[in-house]
């Protein structure tokens, strides 16, 4: 094999994939088209779980530049809706809000110190596959050769070759009606609140920072970042104009959608500058991940409206879910059909985001009854209850992926504050560590907190990392390395380690319970 595992594209998913390859042992080789990096402006932060789960990585204080482990946000929006989240008890929504530019320059950084390899300007052109191997056809600067691997990822977006050559199918919807611009824009300083950054128009009134702010016309967004400013709008059956997007027709969007004069400049000096129409959108989800050794992540397997910005928080966590599935299965140490799960796991997650977009699309459209309908949302956004489910929602934290005997099982591993953690490799000290802290290495773990700790002797040392220790919660975890929970318990009892037992044979392949530590 010229290479374990393949993956068509080096963005921030296909990167994310290779990263979690190499920290479970398997050589990935990266093809990228484009010869040099993207640097025209694009996302502009993940939200999500993700973020935390970049701090189980090691991965967020580099990107936020800022030291400490990620805090929760007091608001955010659905809808052009301002959700209240300070009251929340488990306040799900965390911000990153570093631009795509620099999300991607680190993850390729941390995957190149890992080991991975990347071609740039190498394409995907073609490909083949039986029952063993995947043959690729690769289009380079030098012309066209192939490769064979075990497995073939595709990370290539939304018009993915990978998907197309592959036969999997991309069912969904087109919606033409709104026509969405985007630039790097500045307003007149005095017209930003220095403290909040909100934006003060003369005629109109205030708008929040990186909040949509709905209209009858429209949708418009200002969002201040450091060293930078962007204004996007977005209007309803707006046939939109020919040619090349101008800075003109931002400005004059602007001001229809605003019903006021808004003073916008472009930006000066040199750089890369966002000037981008989108006229429509789509919502389509594949129809499968897999077809074979064929499998998909991020934009190839779905694409949905960007309201909320959840799509890199799927994308990513996508490429977390399938890292440590696919590396067993290339090593041979994968429990049968552990890579099914991946599919099992992933698309219904994708049906939901297509889904809460859909609705806060809905959301933003004029006309009265929307109107009317935003009236009722905003009372039902009053209730504490209500704002959690949509925070979880839009966050991913209500995915259950499999349940089990204890409430934790198939859900999100709690951040847990490890005390007096016995000394390891991963916790060398023994002060207080977080659990993101132990989970850097990418590799499943049994985090033994009872008073006990006779749990910890079941785990297979060289499959599984072992922590004991005290908490202010007694508990046992068993947690996969993408961050969720296999298996919990609260007591030591004949119970409790048959589904230990269990849940080890279905996930990691480990050692069983023997007789000696049942």
């Amino acid at each position: 094999m010229d290479a374990e595992v393949i993956i068509a594209g080096a963005g921030p998913n296909g990167l994310m994939l290779a990263i979690e390859l190499r920290l479970a042992g398997v050589q990935p080789l990266v093809l990228e088209r484009l010869p040099e990096p993207n640097s025209i402006p694009r996302a502009n932060g993940l939200v999500g779980q993700v973020v935390r789960m970049l701090d189980r990585r090691g991965l967020y204080e580099r990107l936020a530049g800022t030291p400490g482990p990620p805090q929760p946000q007091a608001a955010y929006i659905f809808g052009a809706m301002e959700l209240p989240l300070a009251e929340l008890e488990d306040n799900p929504v965390y911000l990153l809000p570093v631009p795509q530019v620099r999300v991607e320059a680190v993850l390729r950084e941390r995957a190149l110190e890992l080991g991975a390899e990347i071609r740039p300007g190498h394409e995907l052109s073609g490909l083949s596959q039986d029952a063993d191997s995947v043959t690729v056809e690769v289009t380079g600067p030098d012309g066209v050769y192939e490769l064979r691997t075990r497995y073939l990822v595709g990370a290539d977006g939304g018009h993915s070759l990978t998907r197309k050559l592959a036969g999997i199918d991309f069912p969904g919807v087109t919606n033409d009606r709104m026509v969405s611009r985007t630039a790097s824009a500045l307003v007149p300083p005095e017209l930003i609140d220095p403290e909040t950054g909100a934006l003060t128009i003369p005629g109109y009134g205030v708008i929040p920072p990186f909040m949509h702010h709905r209209t009858e016309r429209g949708m418009f967004v200002f969002a201040p970042f450091p060293g930078r400013q962007a204004v996007s709008t977005g209007e309803w059956d707006d046939p939109g104009d020919a040619g090349e997007m101008t800075f003109e027709e931002l400005q004059a969007s602007a001001d229809r959608v605003l019903g006021v004069h808004v003073p916008l400049t472009p930006p000066e000096g040199d750089g890369p500058r966002l000037l981008r129409r989108l006229v429509g959108g789509n919502s389509r989800l594949a129809d499968r991940y897999r077809e074979g050794r064929v499998l998909l992540v991020g934009d190839a397997a779905h694409v949905h409206s960007a309201m909320g910005g959840p799509g890199l928080n799927l994308g990513l966590q996508d490429a977390i879910n399938l890292g440590w599935k696919l590396a067993a299965e290339v090593k041979g140490t994968a429990p049968a059909g552990l890579l099914d799960t991946y599919e099992s796991e992933r698309r219904p997650v994708g049906e939901r985001v297509v889904m809460q977009t859909q609705a806060q699309t809905a959301l933003i459209a004029p006309g009265n009854e929307v109107t009317a309908l935003r009236q009722l949302f905003a009372e039902l956004f009053t209730e504490p209850r209500n704002v959690q489910r949509i925070a979880d929602l839009i966050t991913g934290a209500d995915i259950r992926y499999h349940a089990g005997a204890h409430p934790l099982v198939g859900r999100w591993a709690p951040d847990l504050v490890i005390e007096q953690a016995a000394s390891s490799s991963l916790a060398p000290e023994s002060s207080p560590v977080r659990l993101a802290e132990l989970m850097r290495a990418g590799r499943p773990l049994l985090l033994d907190l009872t008073p006990a700790g006779t749990f910890a002797a079941t785990a297979v040392p060289d499959q599984i990392d072992v922590i004991t220790g005290s908490s202010d919660r007694q508990i046992a975890l068993l947690i996969r390395p993408d961050g969720y929970v296999a298996w919990a318990a609260e007591a030591d009892g004949d119970a409790e380690r048959d589904g230990l037992r269990d849940a080890l044979a279905v996930w990691i392949q480990a050692r069983p319970l023997t007789s000696a530590t049942r």
